[in-house]
């Protein structure tokens, strides 16, 4: 179950996570982890405003509020699904080739070309932080969790927000015991994105075995 929460995007855009031990169903898009395991983006919902055109961040910051403001599950999981749509939009010709082969590396399960691969998109484009994210999701795949914590917080570090991110590093913190500070991060992802699947019951399970039960 923890597993799945890691897979924010990857599930989504990567059908063949599965394969290399990625589980299904978190963001992203929803990614299951907070993911889904769609393989198309939704069209946004017609009762959200349309957020301003070209300008990348000012779009971001747009959607994060609309986040926060969604009125249920379902405004919320589009408006998610449009924040990974950005995400992913590289900017970069060289970079979304180079994406494309890793799909390809991770349907034939081959992780460490695809982890090659991401190295070198992030050589290309440090700033791309779905480079990081992904390469992390390898990482906690192949349980390097030093190098997949490394590389989430290069995504966080560019992207504070980033509700994928947070809500893996939480996932790793509670694989390696760290009870503690695995519920500070995922209450932080909870605070970006208050309807992110699955993360408030297991914020509920660990605070009360971090901080006990109210009496």
């Amino acid at each position: 179950m923890r597993r799945r929460f890691l897979l924010l995007g990857l599930a989504a855009i990567l059908p063949a996570a599965a394969g290399l031990g990625l589980a299904h169903a978190a963001p992203a898009p929803e990614p299951d982890m907070p993911g889904s395991t769609d393989k198309q983006l939704p069209a946004a919902p017609e009762k959200l405003p349309k957020p301003l055109r070209g300008d990348r961040a000012r779009n971001i910051d747009f959607l994060f509020e609309a986040l926060k403001a969604a009125p249920d599950d379902d405004t919320a999981k589009q408006v998610e699904n449009r924040l990974w749509a950005l995400w992913l939009a590289s900017g970069s010709d060289t970079a979304d080739l180079l994406m494309s082969r890793v799909k390809g590396a991770i349907e034939a399960k081959d992780a460490n070309l695809a982890i090659q691969l991401l190295s070198s998109i992030i050589e290309i484009k440090p700033d791309y932080v779905e480079a990081w994210n992904r390469r992390a999701t390898l990482y906690f795949a192949n349980k390097d969790y030093g190098r997949a914590i490394a590389d989430l917080r290069q995504v966080l570090v560019r992207e504070p927000r980033h509700f994928g991110a947070l809500s893996g590093l939480g996932l790793i913190f509670q694989e390696i015991g760290d009870d503690k500070q695995a519920l500070e991060v995922y209450r932080r992802a909870l605070a970006v994105h208050p309807r992110l699947q699955k993360i408030p019951d297991v914020v509920k399970t660990l605070t009360e075995k971090v901080e006990g039960r109210d009496i």
